[in-house]
């Protein structure tokens, strides 16, 4: 059996071996940080990074050689101006004619050794010598020449010679360099030449003294040249410069023979005009073809086609009056349009096609003003109804409204670009857009016809009518197999919207024009509705509104009241109902309810001076909204036609001066707590409040504030009776909204009732009692407060039990 000591001893022994654990801990401890510091790398500071030099080798160099070229330059100049008279003839001649062929050859040996930018550097300053060669040789022998002249031969002379220049240097082949044999040829000479080129013809028809003309067909010719050489040369550097001068003196020399054009005072100057007008459109049309990007080429032809259009329309404007100017450019430009070939290339084609559809756009839009006057003119009509028929369709626009004679030309223009669209889109991508764009000119150039021929009125009238039956007959029956293939259909709905518009606000001059007009368009688009394979949004709510002012048109030449012709325009909004029904769910039903709608508001608005009619209108919308709210998608107007009656009954009270509250709030409670009634035994899971909250108020609440400031004892009395029954149903049926609603209610009766007794007692009472009273209040709720607060909670548990 083992041996348990003492309990003394047992707790020494315990303390002598955990004073031995924690003396072999610290030197455990000791040993691992040392063995730390002995496996841990020594931390050297990184070297400092070098410094990268903030400019390249190259980037020095050619700073420094740039810098040098210039200096010389500068030197050279003030040497030639200011210190040349110093010298002798001689002098002068050696001077710089060793300076000059010095810098010329330098190039030549820096290039076999491989100094490229050295060689560059001292080639500017060659080209700069030369310039100063020739102004030197100016000033010495041909002081007395023309200043121009001069300037034209030298420039052309420095441009020849520093081709020659360049394109030496440019064969001269340059040392083996690192095992390769390469080409060291200088950038500067060859631009330099071609900038200087693009002088010599445009000085010397200012040194000669030529006319406009002239000069135009030398910035042309400079074009032609820059564009020539553009396409054929494999240096970048001299197509870049080449590009730039045809494009600069281009659109130079076309923008002046386009001045030249319009500004022709007859046949021969305009063909003059034309002529240079062709070279450019020439010069273009070559780029076209030639060019090898795509966007240039296409850019280029349709630059070429406009110009040609330009050309072309110049001499046939010389040749017509004033008024066929934008015809004749409008001819130009479909021309351009048949000259189009199929062996083109596809951009040259895309670009002169594009030519033509710009032409064309402009005369369209140069036609758009009198269309938009002829078709907002009639709307003047509003401010002067049934006031006498016009003459003819000019007598019944606006007298203010501009009308220029060329105007009279706008139908022909609309109706060739719809010939163009309709004829040129064939067998295209393109050909429903087109199609719609060419119903929409000749809709307008269709409609412009009775203005423009000063058509009689009643003419007018039956025209624009056909115009409108047409554009819905093309509507109807080119509705394309899928609806988003075409445009057409809806196009031919909104142009024939549009000219009915017109139409019947034209009718507005006359009764008999008035009403006819209307029903006719009412007929129209109800046919159409009808007749369509599948009808759009616009017909049917068109039927409908013209239908509604129809309805006010007939009460208004019937001599009848606001109010009474309001019962007419109802007509309308049951015709929607109807209409919508047996639509369901169509695209087309919601504007027909719109539509419904907004003849409602109409016939409710016409009432507002007559109660009595206001409600019996209010009562049939009511009926009428009720009457929808049966459909399933349409449950929601339940309670738009129940505001409805409730507004008809207010109406209604208010006419017959009812000032009683209760008359007001009944019929709405009544129905209110019935649908809750119904509500609840659906769906238990509804509160009470949800249920019966709103009805109870709306009739419970105004009575209260009525019975606070009524001096008589019946209204108190009832209202206390119903509080009373309220609060019983609801304890009855542990319902928490009547309950509360109820007592509230009831107690702030009763508190009104007794109110006069009380304010009796306190006068009656000394001063010091109601303080006092308060106190034994307080002393009591602070007696009784843990007793309080367990019947709240009791309460509270009670009416959270309720629903």
């Amino acid at each position: 059996m083992m041996n348990i000591p003492p309990p003394a001893e047992e707790l020494r022994l315990l303390d002598a071996e955990l004073r031995q654990l924690d003396a072999r801990r610290a030197q455990l401890l000791e040993r691992r940080a040392w063995l730390l510091r002995v496996l841990q790398p020594v931390w050297t500071p990184p070297p400092p990074a070098a410094r990268r030099p903030e400019a390249t080798a190259p980037g020095v160099q050619n700073v420094l050689l740039v810098l040098g070229g210039v200096l010389l330059t500068v030197a050279a100049i003030a040497f030639t101006v200011v210190s040349w008279g110093h010298l002798g003839i001689a002098g002068r001649a050696l001077v710089l004619g060793a300076v000059t062929l010095a810098a010329l050859g330098a190039p030549v040996p820096l290039l076999r050794r491989g100094l490229r930018s050295t060689a560059e550097a001292l080639a500017g300053l060659a080209l700069a010598l030369t310039v100063l060669d020739v102004y030197a040789l100016y000033e010495v022998a041909f002081a007395d020449t023309d200043g121009l002249g001069y300037a034209a031969a030298a420039s052309a002379v420095l441009a020849a010679v520093w081709a020659a220049y360049g394109l030496a240097l440019d064969g001269s082949r340059g040392q083996r360099e690192a095992g390769a044999d390469v080409r060291l040829p200088l950038g500067l000479p060859l631009p330099a030449a071609l900038v200087t080129a693009q002088f010599p013809l445009f000085l010397w028809t200012g040194a000669a003294g030529a006319g406009d003309r002239t000069m135009t067909a030398a910035l042309l010719a400079t074009a032609a040249f820059d564009t020539a050489l553009a396409l054929r040369t494999p240096l970048k550097s001299v197509r870049v410069v080449a590009v730039v001068g045809a494009y600069g003196m281009g659109g130079w020399g076309t923008l002046a023979a386009g001045w030249l054009s319009w500004t022709a005072s007859g046949p021969s100057a305009a063909a003059r005009a034309a002529a240079l007008l062709l070279l450019a459109a020439a010069i273009a049309l070559v780029t076209a073809w030639r060019a090898p990007q795509p966007g240039t080429r296409t850019g280029t032809a349709l630059a070429g086609g406009l110009i040609t259009v330009a050309a072309l329309g110049g001499l046939l404007r010389s040749a017509l009056p004033d008024d066929w100017t934008v015809p004749g450019y409008l001819v130009c430009g479909i021309a351009v349009l048949a000259a189009v070939r199929p062996r083109l290339p596809e951009p040259v084609r895309r670009g002169l096609v594009l030519a033509s559809a710009v032409a064309q756009g402009l005369a369209v839009v140069w036609a758009l003003p009198v269309v938009t006057a002829v078709v907002l003119g009639p709307v003047d009509r509003v401010t002067r109804i049934w006031s006498g028929a016009p003459a003819n369709a000019r007598d019944a626009l606006p007298g203010d409204l501009p009308w220029p004679a060329h105007m009279a030309l706008a139908p022909l223009v609309l109706a060739a670009v719809a010939g163009v669209l309709a004829v040129a889109s064939g067998g295209t991508q393109w050909r429903p857009r087109a199609l719609s764009g060419a119903l929409a000119l000749t809709w307008a150039a269709a409609f412009l016809l009775p203005a423009t021929l000063e058509v009689p009125y009643n003419a007018t009238l039956l025209i624009q009518g056909l115009i409108t039956a047409a554009v819905l007959a093309a509507a109807v029956y080119a509705v394309p197999a899928e609806p988003s293939s075409a445009p057409l259909p809806l196009t031919g709905t909104l142009l024939a919207l549009v000219t009915s518009l017109g139409l019947a606000f034209l009718s507005l001059a006359s009764e008999t024009a008035t009403l006819s007009t209307l029903a006719a368009l009412t007929v129209l688009f109800a046919a159409t509705a009808a007749g369509s394979r599948r009808p759009g949004p616009v017909a049917a709510p068109a039927a409908l509104a013209y239908a509604t002012a129809l309805a006010c048109a007939v009460g208004a030449r019937s001599d009848w009241q606001p109010q009474h012709t309001a019962l007419l325009v109802l007509a309308v909004p049951v015709a929607a109902a109807l209409l919508a029904a047996r639509l369901g769910r169509s695209p087309v039903t919601v504007p027909v309810e719109v539509t419904g709608a907004g003849a409602g508001l109409l016939a409710i608005g016409l009432t507002l001076a007559d109660p009595p009619m206001l409600a019996l209108v209010l009562a049939l919308c009511g009926v009428i909204a009720a009457g929808t709210a049966v459909r399933e998608d349409r449950r929601q107007l339940g309670y738009a036609a129940g505001a409805l009656f409730v507004l008809a009954a207010w109406v209604r009270l208010a006419a017959w001066e009812v000032g009683s509250p209760e008359a007001y709030t009944l019929p709405v409670t009544v129905p209110a707590l019935l649908v809750g009634v119904l509500r609840r035994r659906k769906d238990m899971a509804v509160s009470s409040w949800t249920a019966y909250g709103a009805g109870l108020s709306v009739t419970l609440v105004p009575s209260l504030f009525a019975a606070w400031s009524d001096p008589h004892w019946l209204r108190p009395l009832l209202l206390g009776a119903a509080a009373l029954a309220v609060t019983l149903v609801g304890a009855r049926h542990r319902l928490q909204a009547p309950l509360a609603v109820g007592s509230v209610v009831l107690t702030l009766d009763a508190l009104h009732e007794l109110a006069p007794y009380i304010v009796q007692v306190v006068d009656a009472l000394p001063r010091w009692v109601p303080p006092a009273l308060a106190g034994l209040v307080l002393l009591a709720l602070g007696a009784t407060y843990e007793q309080r607060i367990r019947d709240a909670r009791r309460v509270r548990e009670v009416l959270g039990r309720m629903h």
